[in-house]
Order: structure tokens, then C-alpha cells, then sequence
């Protein structure tokens, strides 16, 4: 199975560099030229490695280190920068990046770099089971339970709680879902997100049993543990 490799770099030549030199050692790349970007694709899972620029535009690579971080996600990270200094580097280790590699590189030892970390064992892999107040998704078993009795959802519903699970107490957009959980990059008009989240709240929410998935007033929804 290809190794999945996300490099987050607002310089053109740069990231075609690095993405032409993975890509021919066989990973599959995922690319972003902006922090905003690459947080969301470093947040939805799956990468086995993540680059990312120190300096980028809207989102700055320290802060899209301490947020992966504070999502629970233990993806190796190896951040680059044009800056040398020692505080610098010990800036980006203690945000919680893995690595650290002064531009200019060649190729062959950030391909070196990143293959040693991921032969690194983790201290926590990711979890199968995911939780909210007494909600809980296991996606071994594909199933899911709240207060101890059984829901049935339709493929889509699964879908889109899950997606909801991985972002407990965080606004989650129109647009977020649309992308995420439809791949639409553009707003169709319709109320298709609504029929979705009033079919799966039918489903998880028993008689009197406290709302999980709360509208937030023209911003979206929020999945939240907080009752």
C-alpha cells in the first residue's frame, strides 16, 4: 500500500521539488499552499508524514503544528524553514514537530529524514473508537452506540458523524461538509446538509436525551460533549 505524504509549502518551485521527488519514490502526495489548507487535510486523517513550511500564508507552520498536536494526531511532522537559528529550531520541536531541516536541502536527505521517522515507533496510534459524552463510533466494527443502545445509520449518516467525532466541540462549516463529506468545492443551493443532520438527529438522540449535534447560528454545526 502507497505511503501518503502531505507537503504544505506556499513556494511554487518548492513544493513541485518535493512532490516530484516523493512521488517518484512511490508515495502518494497531497499538497496545500496554505496553512488554513493543510491543517484541514493534516486533520482528516490518514497522511504518514507531514512537511510543512515554517512561514506560510494565513495560518503560520508552528501554529498548524500545535493544532495537529492538540487534535491527538501523532503523524510524524518535519517542519522547514529558511531560518537557522538554534531558538528557532527548538520553537518548532517544542510545538511538537518531530524534525526539523534548513532550506536550501537536497532531496535525498529530507527523503532520508522523513523515512526515519516514520520507522520511529509511536507513542499512540490512532484510535479506532471514537467518542462524545456517551456516543461512541467503532470503526473496526462499524457500529455505534449511544447509552448503550444500538443505532442504525445509512452508509452517508456514518459518514458524516464520523466526520463530526473527529472534531468534538469545533464549528463545523457548510463548506467544511460539502467538501469533506460530499467533495463539493462550491455550494449547490440546496438543502442537502440539512436533510442529512435531521435524519441522523432523529437517530441519535432518544427521548430525553440531550441534543449532541447543536446548529450554531450562521456559522454551522457542533458535535459537543458538554450536555
Amino acid at each position: 500500500m502507497s505511503r501518503r505524504i502531505l507537503v504544505v509549502e506556499d513556494d511554487a518551485e518548492t513544493l513541485e521539488f518535493i512532490s516530484k521527488g516523493f512521488e517518484a519514490q512511490g508515495y502518494v502526495v497531497e499538497t496545500a499552499t496554505n496553512g488554513r489548507d493543510g491543517l484541514y487535510l493534516a486533520t482528516d486523517g490518514g497522511m504518514d508524514a507531514l512537511i510543512l513550511d515554517r512561514m506560510l500564508p494565513e495560518l503560520d507552520g508552528l501554529a498548524v503544528v500545535q493544532s495537529v498536536r492538540a487534535a491527538g494526531i501523532n503523524t510524524p511532522i518535519l517542519l522547514l524553514t529558511a531560518m537557522s537559528a538554534v531558538d528557532e529550531r527548538v520553537r518548532g520541536l517544542r510545538a511538537g514537530a518531530d524534525d526539523y531541516l534548513v532550506k536550501p536541502f537536497s532531496f535525498q536527505e529530507l527523503h532520508a529524514r522523513i523515512e526515519a521517522l516514520m520507522r520511529r515507533p509511536q507513542d499512540h496510534t490512532e484510535s479506532r473508537v471514537l467518542t462524545c459524552a456517551d456516543l461512541t463510533m467503532d470503526l473496526e466494527r462499524r457500529s455505534v452506540t449511544r447509552a448503550g443502545r444500538t443505532l442504525v445509520l445509512t452508509p452517508r449518516e456514518f459518514q458524516i458523524l464520523e466526520f463530526f467525532l473527529r472534531r468534538v466541540n469545533r464549528v463545523i462549516t457548510r463548506t467544511m461538509l460539502l467538501e469533506g463529506i460530499w467533495d463539493y468545492n462550491f455550494d449547490p443551493h440546496t438543502n442537502i446538509i440539512d436533510v442529512h443532520i435531521s435524519k441522523l438527529r432523529r437517530e441519535l438522540d432518544g427521548p430525553g436525551e440531550p441534543q449532541l449535534i447543536k446548529t450554531v447560528r450562521s456559522a454551522g454545526y457542533i458535535l459537543s460533549d458538554a450536555g
